[in-house]
């Protein structure tokens, strides 16, 4: 970490020639001739010719070797790829998104689980970094609280104003939350993303199962925040969906879902994500400075 910022190495392999290279310098630093070696394979006579009419330097300068190192140990460091993640980057739009589908019913937002679940929907929510998120609420009936946005905070905001008033509509069907997930993601044209649905379990039927398969279709992965004990059809829905069903307290597993899990998914599926800004290049530009050096004029 410098300055704050943390630095990651994308081929940190290469830092294996660093060693090799120190063996090389010290070899060359060593060798009594240094890389001409001209006293062993000219002439003495023509050696000593040259000396007196002062065409031979005595006292050879080692500044051109080590300025041929020192470009070498910054290309090493180079091709290593030095990097930072592009949290700020615009990466993952129309590639990747999150909505979250929240039971607001009186029976899950009157409840005394239900601080714990604003806590693990803002720790999804931290985790999303360059991702687009949604939300959406539901009961009897569902609304869309939040369009797709890269907004993060106020997606957050909106999160933790859900209370028992935020849907009027008694009951709770989930199946129309899912539906209202699934035409935010197309209609933002998002290639992968996650549904992520909090819920007690209540109102699951065969068009809950429905909508997790229609989700899947669309490339998108199911997952469930289980507010309660887990049932049978919640597995049912999270196994069509494509997804993986998370507890109150698996709050670190559900952060890893949406990020290593999504950024690998994505990888896999070869589109051209810069996850990562590597500075490499510019590693290579600053190794001009030491080569200008072995240029300098000379008198003759």
């Amino acid at each position: 970490m410098i300055a704050g910022v943390e630095i990651t190495l994308l081929r940190p392999f290469w830092l294996l020639a660093l060693p090799v290279l120190a063996g090389y310098a010290w070899w060359l630093y060593t060798k009594p001739g240094g890389l001409g070696d001209w006293d062993r394979v000219v002439n003495p006579a023509l050696l000593a010719a040259m000396t007196a009419l002062g065409r031979v330097d005595g006292h050879s300068s080692r500044l051109p070797l080590a300025a041929a190192l020192l470009v070498a140990v910054i290309a090493v460091l180079a091709l290593a790829g030095p990097a930072v993640e592009r949290r700020e980057a615009l990466s993952y739009r129309n590639l990747d998104g999150v909505v979250f589908v929240v039971d607001a019913s009186r029976s899950v937002t009157e409840g005394a689980d239900w601080p714990q679940v604003l806590t693990i929907g803002r720790f999804g929510l931290a985790s999303l970094g360059t991702r687009p998120g949604g939300l959406v609420v539901y009961a009897g009936d569902a609304y869309v609280a939040t369009d797709m946005t890269a907004d993060l905070l106020q997606l957050g905001q909106t999160f933790s104003l859900i209370d028992p008033q935020t849907v009027p509509d008694p009951g709770s069907r989930p199946d129309r939350g899912l539906a209202l997930a699934a035409t935010m993601l197309r209609e933002a044209e998002v290639i992968a993303g996650d549904v992520i649905l909090f819920t007690d379990g209540a109102g699951f039927g065969p068009d809950t199962v429905q909508q997790a398969g229609q989700i899947a279709d669309q490339g998108a992965r199911l997952s469930i925040v289980s507010l309660a004990a887990e049932t049978p059809a919640m597995h049912s829905v999270v196994a069509v969906g494509g997804g993986h069903l998370f507890t109150l307290e698996q709050g670190d597993a559900l952060v890893s879902w949406l990020t290593d899990d999504a950024r690998t998914r994505l990888a896999r599926q070869d589109y051209p994500l810069l996850f990562w800004k590597d500075f490499g290049r510019y590693l290579l530009a600053l190794a001009l400075i030491p080569l200008l050096m072995v240029f300098r004029r000379s008198a003759i």
